[in-house]
């Protein structure tokens, strides 16, 4: 199941850097591993999404408890 295991400053951090390697892609350069920058969309995702499936494989839950 897809409970939310990504909370607070681990998810707010997520969305920055994923949103800025996104955008390293489009304004840097044409080198030869620029494509690298693509992977920001990994950590951009589950940040918006809250769930992370290295975190539900080994337990790992950052979100607070209700």
């Amino acid at each position: 199941m897809m409970t939310k295991n990504v909370g607070g400053i681990d998810r707010i951090l997520r969305i920055v850097i994923g949103a800025l390697l996104i955008l390293g892609y489009f304004i840097g350069g044409d080198g030869a591993y620029s494509w690298l920058y693509l992977l920001g969309i990994i950590p951009l995702a589950t940040g918006l999404i809250g769930w992370c499936p290295p975190y539900a494989i080994l337990g790992i839950n950052t979100c607070k408890m209700k």
